[in-house]
């Protein structure tokens, strides 16, 4: 356990009880409506990094990963495929359609075309195939499309707010990113079109607010790497893990959250100097990077180096009320310790902060239950039901409902 020297501990990202659980937060590229990152300013370093000094190759059994190139590669059978769906659609209608549009309708992004999975990161082979993923697996894809009719595109990431999640023991803030496709320059041809077109699953209007900032394909295909090794991290696959995040790493060694993941790998091998040196590296090129630095800041807890862990945690308290799982946990604690009423506050408070969140439902219905408040944990049983995706917990959702509903 982390020996910060409170008798409980809120973790002021992820509102954790550490004497609880030990869990090593990361901040990924999960395709959901999530930042990489808050809304706080950042300095953001200009000065070089030596990244191979972070790389401790010792520590891991070499694995096999998938190359850049087969990200975006794209089966020569499809790739036949879809220049024929092309043509065919071309030869019936009465006008040519801009190559760049029509490939937008065949994407289908927000027409169904493309069905939704948040915890989903493949290759464009894959999700060709099976026209279904993530935000980043619907860019990838799209990408690849591209290239095969030389669509320019350009990339965003976008800070929209938070959604989070909690995975295989970590807590993940999801990020979001999306495509233009771009009209192809023709010298005979003048356009009076909006020369670009999005490929989203949201609606231009619902992220037209947000901060965007535009990134090439080389911090996208870090980013790629970053979520994959996330998710192998969550599967507590280390070697694959590392090798993935090394790579997205050398892609583009100032995307903090691909350091902050190396160093999270490094704590699951108990080697918390290797991960001290990664995070330091992290915060010399964005010092204020959240993740970063409450990751930091149990390491100096741990240590018994008070003044810098004070510091840190100046910062990271700030934060804290912006998390739904902080509020989460509070609840949690309250209802374990039969203080209902209590814990009905702190379950609604982290449902204003996460109404998508079934297991705050759950934590809820259970409670007014507890209060013999029969109605309300049955609606709220309901609610759960109807937003949870996984199939044990909409089994387990469901016999509970038909418990209360026979009680």
């Amino acid at each position: 356990m982390w020996s910060i020297t409170f008798q409980k501990y809120v973790n002021p990202i992820t509102g954790l009880h550490q004497l609880k659980q030990r869990v090593l937060p990361i901040l990924v590229m999960f395709a959901l409506f999530g930042p990489l990152s808050g809304c706080q300013s950042t300095s953001v370093s200009v000065e070089p990094i030596d990244v191979e000094s972070l790389f401790h190759d010792e520590l891991f059994t070499t694995t096999e990963i998938i190359s850049p190139e087969q990200i975006y590669s794209l089966p020569l059978s499809y790739v036949a495929q879809i220049k024929q769906v092309y043509s065919r659609d071309n030869a019936t209608q009465h006008r040519k359609m801009p190559i760049h549009q029509w490939l937008a309708q065949y994407i289908g992004a927000q027409n169904g075309g493309f069905e939704y999975r948040d915890h989903y990161t493949r290759p464009a082979s894959e999700t060709a195939i099976n026209r279904q993923g993530n935000c980043m697996s619907l860019v990838v894809l799209s990408a690849a499309l591209a290239d095969v009719f030389n669509i320019p595109v350009e990339f965003q990431d976008i800070d929209v707010e938070p959604v989070w999640d909690r995975r295989g023991g970590f807590y993940l803030v999801n990020g979001h990113v999306n495509l233009f496709l771009d009209a192809t320059t023709d010298a005979n041809t003048v356009s009076f079109r909006d020369s670009k077109i999005l490929v989203d699953f949201l609606p231009e209007r619902a992220v037209r607010g947000f901060g965007q900032k535009r990134v090439n394909k080389q911090t996208l295909t870090a980013m790629y790497y970053n979520n994959i090794a996330a998710e192998a991290l969550v599967e507590q696959q280390y070697d694959l893990a590392y090798a993935l995040i090394k790579q997205a790493i050398r892609m583009d060694p100032r995307f903090v959250a691909s350091i902050n993941t190396l160093a999270v790998i490094y704590r699951h091998k108990g080697d918390d100097k290797k991960a001290e040196q990664a995070y330091q590296a992290a915060l010399s090129v964005d010092n204020q990077d959240m993740t970063t630095l409450f990751n930091l800041a149990l390491i100096l807890g741990e240590q018994d180096r008070l003044d810098e862990w004070a510091a840190v945690h100046k910062i990271l308290e700030l934060q804290r009320i912006n998390n739904p799982f902080y509020y989460y946990d509070m609840a949690q604690q309250a209802y374990f310790e039969q203080h209902y009423q209590e814990a009905v506050v702190w379950y609604k408070r982290a449902l204003e902060k996460a109404d998508y969140r079934h297991e705050f439902y759950f934590g809820l219905s259970k409670t007014y239950w507890a209060t013999g408040e029969r109605g309300l944990a049955q609606k709220n049983m309901q609610k759960a039901l109807a937003l949870t995706g996984d199939i044990d917990d909409k089994r387990r959702y469901q016999n509970k409902l038909q418990a209360m509903k026979s009680w």
